[in-house]
C-alpha cells in the first residue's frame, strides 16, 4: 500500500518538534499536524512564560532588599509592575518565532494546521482531507485539569493558559494547588505585588519531592509572606460582592473561607485523547492518557506516543527524549528498536530558592535499600552562597551502601544548575566519592556538590583501619 508519508506527527509541541527534527534527518518523508500553534504548551503557556516572569518577580525581589547588597536608593522610589505580562508576551513572542512553519517547510517537512482525527488504523482526517502513513507519533500534549468542584465552572477562573493575557495584575489571588505551577506562578505574583493564597489539598506542597526539601520550601515562601494551606479540601466556590469565595475544609473538620479577586487553578494536566479518533484507530487508552509499552508503542503496532499524553513525567526534557525513541523505533528494524528507560530522570521547580530532584527520595530509598547513607550540606557552607546572599539551601544526597547515588535533592540558589553534575555522575554510574577529586572551579555554588560528595570520604578516615594505615605511611612517624 502507497502512503502519503513515512512519519506523521500529531502535535507541534516540545515532543513532536524534535520528533519531526530527527525524523527528516534520518530521511523520512515527514509531516507535522499541529491544532493551533506551533510550540505547545511549553512555549506559548508553560516553560517560557512562566521563567520570564519569574525574573520579573526575582528582580523586584532584590529591589525590596536593597540593603542586603550594601546599597540604597538616593531617592525613594516604588516598583510598577504595569508592564510585566506585555514583556512576558514578548519574551514569548520572540522565543515562538523560532517556531514558525516556514523553518520547518524549508527542511522538508509538510506542516499542516487544523484538528485531525483517526478514521481507521493508519488513515488520519485533517481539514477535511485523509492522510495516510507508514507510521503515526502522536504527542498532542496536555491541558489545565480543572477538578469537579462544585461551584468552579460558575465562576472566571485563570489557568496557566491565560493568566500571561493579563493586561492588569489583581491586587488579591487564591491559588488552587501546590505543585510546581501553582507555587511558580503564586510567588511570582506575590513579588509583584498581589496578595496571594495558597491551597494544597495535600499535606505539604511538591508532594512528589523529598520531604524535607518541600519544609524547606515551604518554609522559606511562609516567610517571604505567601499564605500557604495545605491539608485543606475545597468544597465550594461562589462569588460574593465581586470576588471569589472558596470554602474549604481543614484537617480538622472545620470549614474556612478565603475571598480575592481573582482564582487561579492549578491542581494538575490532563492528557489532550478526546476526539482524536483514537477507538477508530484501536489505540487503547485512559483517563490518564494513552497505554504505550517500554518501546513508547500503542496497541496499535503503527502508531508510537510521547510527552504529556503518555506521561509519566510531564516535562519537556523527558518529551524530547521520549520523541527520539519513538522515531527511532518507527523508522527502523525492530532489532535497534530502544526501550524508555527513567531511571537517570532530573526536574526542577523554578521558584525562589530553586528546587531540583534527582531519582529517589529519602523515604522511597528506604522501602527499596535495606542501607543508604545521606549526605547533606548547607548552602552557608559555600562562598559563592554568602557573597552573594544566597545564603538559604540545602544539598542531600542519597546513597546505597556502595556509594552510588541513589538520588538527589537540591533546595536552593541555581540547584537546577548544579545538580547536572549529579545526574552526570549517576547515570555514569559513579559512586558520590569520585566528585570529591574532580578540580571545582573557585568560587561557585557547584562548589557544594564537591563539598557533599567529600563527606563519604572524611567518614572512611574515622576507620581504625584506614587510621592505621595513615599512620603508616605518614613520613614524619618515627
Amino acid at each position: 500500500m502507497k502512503h502519503d508519508f513515512d512519519v506523521v506527527v500529531i502535535g507541534g509541541g516540545a515532543a513532536g518538534l524534535f520528533a519531526v527534527s530527527v525524523a527528516v534527518a534520518l530521511g523520512a518523508k515527514t509531516c507535522m499536524i499541529e491544532k493551533n500553534k506551533l510550540g505547545g504548551d511549553c512555549t506559548l503557556f508553560g516553560c517560557v512564560p512562566s521563567k520570564a516572569i519569574l525574573k520579573s518577580a526575582k528582580v523586584a525581589s532584590i529591589f525590596n532588599r536593597l540593603s542586603d547588597f550594601g546599597l540604597k536608593l538616593k531617592n525613594q522610589s516604588g516598583l510598577d509592575a504595569t508592564d510585566v505580562m506585555a514583556h512576558v508576551r514578548s519574551i514569548v513572542e520572540e522565543i515562538s518565532a523560532h517556531h514558525s512553519p516556514e523553518v520547518f517547510e524549508k527542511r522538508g517537512i509538510k506542516v499542516i494546521f487544523g484538528p485531525s482525527r483517526f478514521l481507521n488504523k493508519n488513515t488520519l482526517e485533517v481539514n477535511e482531507k485523509k492522510i495516510s502513513a507508514k507510521k503515526f507519533i502522536i504527542c498532542t500534549g496536555s491541558h489545565p485539569l480543572i477538578p469537579p468542584i462544585e461551584g468552579l465552572r460558575d465562576v472566571d477562573y485563570l489557568t496557566n493558559e491565560n493568566v500571561f493575557g493579563l493586561e492588569t495584575l489583581p491586587k488579591s489571588l487564591i491559588v488552587l494547588g501546590g505543585g510546581p505551577i501553582g507555587l511558580e506562578l503564586a510567588q511570582s505574583l506575590h513579588r509583584l505585588g498581589v496578595k496571594v493564597y495558597v491551597i494544597e489539598a495535600m499535606d505539604r506542597i511538591l508532594s512528589r519531592e523529598d520531604k524535607e526539601i518541600s519544609d524547606f520550601l515551604m518554609a522559606s515562601l511562609e516567610k517571604e509572606g505567601l499564605g500557604i494551606l495545605t491539608g485543606d479540601k475545597v468544597i465550594k466556590f461562589e462569588e460574593k460582592e465581586g470576588k471569589h469565595c472558596v470554602v474549604f475544609k481543614s484537617k480538622d473538620g472545620h470549614k474556612g473561607e478565603i475571598s480575592a479577586d481573582s482564582l487561579l487553578v492549578a491542581v494538575g494536566r490532563a492528557p489532550n485523547i478526546d476526539d482524536l479518533g483514537l477507538n477508530q484507530a484501536r489505540v487503547s487508552y485512559d483517563g490518564k492518557g494513552i497505554k504505550v509499552n517500554a518501546y513508547l508503542q500503542t496497541s496499535n503496532e503503527n502508531i508510537f506516543a510521547c510527552g504529556d499524553v503518555v506521561g509519566p513525567y510531564m516535562f519537556s526534557h523527558v518529551a524530547a527524549y521520549q520523541a527520539s525513541i519513538c522515531v527511532r523505533n518507527a523508522i527502523f528494524r525492530k532489532i535497534a528498536w530502544q526501550k524508555v528507560n527513567y531511571q537517570n530522570i532530573a526536574w526542577a521547580t523554578f521558584t525562589d530558592p530553586e528546587v531540583s530532584r534527582l531519582g529517589l527520595t529519602e523515604d522511597q530509598a528506604k522501602e527499596q535499600y535495606k542501607e543508604i547513607k545521606v549526605y547533606k550540606s548547607e548552602y552557608t557552607s559555600s562562598d559563592r552562597a554568602v557573597t552573594d546572599s544566597e545564603r538559604e539551601g540545602l544539598v542531600k544526597i542519597i546513597t546505597d551502601k556502595k556509594g552510588l547515588i541513589l538520588g538527589a535533592h537540591i533546595v536552593g540558589a541555581k540547584a537546577s544548575e548544579i545538580i547536572q553534575g549529579l545526574l552526570v555522575a549517576k547515570s555514569l554510574k559513579q559512586p558520590l566519592s569520585k566528585i570529591a577529586s574532580v578540580l571545582f572551579i573557585y568560587p561557585t555554588l557547584s562548589e557544594i556538590i564537591k563539598k557533599t560528595a567529600a563527606k563519604p570520604l572524611m567518614a572512611k578516615m574515622d576507620n581504625p583501619l584506614v587510621k592505621f594505615l595513615m599512620k603508616m605511611l605518614n613520613a614524619n612517624e618515627s
